[in-house]
C-alpha cells in the first residue's frame, strides 16, 4: 500500500538521495555536467534539511511511502518557499518539485503526488497551479500534458548552476487536473 503524507524533516536524507539520482538521470543529456556535478547529495541534503527543519519557510512537501520507505515525493506552494521563481507563473502557485524513484516508476504514484498537491493548494486558495518543465523533457511534458496541463508560454530559469529553457504548464481549473485515485495508486 503507498500511503501519501507531509513530509517531515527526518526526511531529509531520503529526499536528497532520491532528488540526487532521479534529476541525474532525467538531465543527464539536458543539463550541463557542470550544473550535475554541483547538484549533489550534500546539496541537496541541505536544501530538504532546510525546507522541512524551518517552520518559516512557506510550502508544502508531500512523500509518498510505501513499505515504511519514500519512494516519491511533491513539493510547491506559493510558490515553494516565498514567492514564484519566474513572473509567468503570473500569482499561480507553483509546482517546484515532482520526483519517483526509478523501482516505483509507470504505477501512477506521480499522478497521486501531483493530484494531491494541487488539491492542498487550490484549498489554500491558489487560483491557478503552475509549474515549469525543461525542454528537452519529453517525458515530464507528455504526463503534464496526460495530467491535462497546459502549455502556457516559455521562459529561463534563472539558475543559479544553470540557466535552463523552460516550458510553463498551468491549470487554471481544478477541474482539468485528474484526481487522486483511491486505494493503494495504481493509475
Amino acid at each position: 500500500m503507498i500511503l501519501l503524507r507531509p513530509a517531515r524533516p527526518a526526511d531529509a536524507p531520503a529526499l536528497a538521495r532520491m532528488h540526487v539520482a532521479v534529476w541525474r538521470r532525467t538531465y543527464r543529456d539536458l543539463a550541463p555536467q557542470s550544473a550535475q556535478d554541483a547538484l549533489d547529495e550534500a546539496r541537496r541534503l541541505a536544501f530538504w534539511t532546510g525546507a522541512l527543519g524551518d517552520p518559516a519557510r512557506p510550502g508544502l512537501v508531500l512523500v509518498a511511502e510505501s513499505g515504511g520507505a519514500v519512494i516519491g515525493f511533491a513539493s510547491g506552494g506559493f510558490a515553494s518557499g516565498g514567492p514564484a521563481t519566474e513572473a509567468a507563473f503570473a500569482g499561480r502557485a507553483e509546482v517546484k518539485h515532482l520526483y519517483v524513484d526509478d523501482a516505483h516508476a509507470r504505477r501512477g504514484i506521480g499522478r497521486r503526488l501531483l493530484a494531491a498537491l494541487c488539491a492542498e493548494l487550490w484549498a489554500g486558495g491558489a487560483s491557478g497551479i503552475g509549474l515549469g518543465v525543461v525542454v528537452g523533457n519529453d517525458p515530464a511534458i507528455a504526463f503534464y500534458e496526460a495530467m491535462g496541463g497546459r502549455r502556457h508560454g516559455r521562459y529561463t530559469d534563472p539558475g543559479p548552476l544553470w540557466r535552463s529553457d523552460n516550458w510553463l504548464y498551468v491549470w487554471d481549473d481544478p477541474a482539468r487536473l485528474p484526481t487522486q485515485p483511491e486505494g493503494d495508486g495504481a493509475a
